[in-house]
């Protein structure tokens, strides 16, 4: 009977066994090395800078806009009088405190509503039904200025490992 010299001999298949052994254990404490040192040493905050949002002027009195930061964080940004003033504004997280579900304004309910367990918040962000009022959690607020007629808001640019 003659041997198929295509087919790998037992030592080229114990080297290919071993070589396929050595990659998959290379692999996989190389992600567990990656992954020990993110928890170990964990991003830290970002720098703090201010973005332009908008014309001041160009949103109205009940009037909302979801902003994202150069981070991708969305912002809901709402009007809520017509000063003229940085006061008429409000900046408030579009992510729930209870689940992270996205969050949404309601100008003809005169809140901010969260679908994933009805949760409600009040213009300010306060949480008042649904698990986020049960457990008395607020949409973080983020600061506004106004310049020239411009809204500036101040964000985080991103984390640096």
């Amino acid at each position: 009977m003659q041997q198929d010299e295509s087919a790998p001999s037992g030592e080229r298949r114990c080297f290919l066994n071993k070589a396929a052994m050595t990659c998959g254990l290379t692999v996989s404490y190389g992600t567990l090395t990656a992954l020990a040192g993110r928890f170990l040493y964990p991003a830290r905050l970002g720098e703090k800078t201010w973005v332009y949002v908008c014309d001041a002027d160009s949103m109205k009195s009940g009037d909302a806009l979801a902003f994202k930061t150069p981070a991708g964080v969305t912002i809901n940004v709402t009007r809520q009088d017509e000063n003229g003033s940085a006061s008429d504004f409000l900046a408030l997280s579009s992510t729930c405190p209870h689940l992270g579900c996205q969050v949404h304004w309601e100008s003809h309910n005169d809140r901010f509503f969260c679908p994933c367990h009805n949760g409600v918040f009040t213009s300010e962000g306060k949480g008042i039904s649904g698990p986020p009022g049960d457990a008395a959690q607020w949409l973080p607020r983020y600061p506004l200025r106004i310049e020239k007629g411009l809204l500036f808001m101040e964000v985080e640019v991103g984390g640096v490992m």
